[in-house]
């Protein structure tokens, strides 16, 4: 069984994916985005799959890969054309060359035109396919620079990706309108840039007369991505939480494990968003946790601190979690949220004040 995750970063509107084999729980991801690097980790390890790749579609202009964040932290081969021009890659990629995981495979098919190394990825079973920039949703990736070329272009779709089976689902790696997929039948006949009988002579004249305008991150994201993702400078990784250990959660959550709690209790303001009667309840408490009701978080936040870090505490973990995002929108930047709630904690025997034995 296939295990596939279509991800979206709205900053540039880009389009990520996941596909896994669930058996083998090998997987690759396509057109990571170095800002959303974290929450694609995160669901990575929460899937319980090994990350064995992340491959690029092409150089990209309007954001900076994940590729080498990723690679960092699971050790992940970067796979990318060998026409693309970029240093740092593990593997590069040439048309027909095959990315394995576990028992299924993605074929590399060449298709130029947007830029010189554009290639669009083919599930084995035709199935679906990841085509970059090349082919969008009705649309197509412009060609006015970083080597494009609508001749080139027309050619790449026509042959590459029109010619799949006509229920092939087709991903882009972008969408400015909130479409996330389409099929070789729909844009073969709707495309109004590439479909029905337009020729190539047609779609020249169209690409040469859409007068874009410059992509706004091109001068900072093709020298990045010409490097793999990898920053010039330390500064320029993502912040890590640095006053306990934490883990970060597809949800977008920080969590706290119960002993790490526990060690750094004594730097760690604790709220406790139950009820009073679950305050005193059962359960019992963390020494030291004030009761502020999830209800009256949000007009009592001004009561906690803003110099030390935030532990929200719930019965389960759910009402804490809101309660950690409650607070980060409040200005609270170092918080996070006991994983499991008191049940975690009074189970695995942490110490509580009041309850019952």
């Amino acid at each position: 069984m296939l295990i596939f995750r279509q991800l979206f970063d709205p900053q540039s509107s880009t389009y990520s994916y996941l596909l896994g084999d669930s058996r083998a729980r090998e997987a690759v991801l396509i057109d990571p985005v170095f800002e959303q690097a974290r929450r694609d980790a995160a669901l990575v390890s929460e899937l319980g799959l090994t990350l064995l790749a992340t491959l690029e579609t092409h150089v990209h202009a309007d954001h900076i890969t994940g590729a080498w964040l990723l690679k960092r932290q699971f050790g992940s081969a970067i796979g990318l054309s060998a026409a693309s021009g970029a240093e740092g890659a593990d593997r590069y990629l040439a048309h027909g060359d095959r990315v394995t995981f576990g028992a299924r495979y993605l074929e590399t098919r060449a298709t130029p035109g947007h830029t010189h190394g554009c290639v669009t990825y083919v599930l084995d079973d035709e199935s679906m396919a990841f085509t970059g920039d090349c082919l969008l949703i009705r649309g197509s990736g412009r060609t006015d620079f970083q080597q494009g070329d609508p001749r080139v272009m027309y050619r790449s779709v026509r042959s590459q990706i029109l010619t799949l089976p006509p229920a092939c689902l087709l991903y882009p790696a972008h969408d400015y309108r909130g479409l996330t997929v389409t099929s070789v039948a729909e844009e073969r006949r709707f495309n109004p840039r590439l479909g029905g009988e337009i020729g190539e002579s047609d779609f020249v004249g169209y690409m040469n007369n859409l007068g874009l305008p410059h992509p706004k991150l091109i001068d900072i994201a093709v020298p990045a991505n010409l490097r793999c993702g990898r920053p010039e400078k330390d500064t320029a990784l993502p912040a890590e939480p640095g006053w306990a250990p934490l883990t970060f959660t597809f949800a977008g959550i920080w969590e706290i494990q119960p002993d790490a709690l526990e060690e750094n209790a004594a730097n760690i303001q604790i709220v406790d968003v139950r009820e009073s009667d679950e305050y005193h309840g059962p359960l019992g408490r963390i020494h030291g946790a004030k009761l502020i009701p999830l209800g009256q978080l949000a007009t009592r936040a001004g009561e906690l601190a803003r110099d030390r870090p935030v532990v929200a505490v719930c019965r389960s973990g759910a009402r804490s979690a809101q309660a950690s995002v409650m607070l980060q929108h409040a200005g609270f930047t170092g918080v996070a949220n006991l994983a499991g709630g008191m049940l975690r904690w009074r189970a695995e025997g942490y110490p509580v004040e009041g309850g019952k034995a």
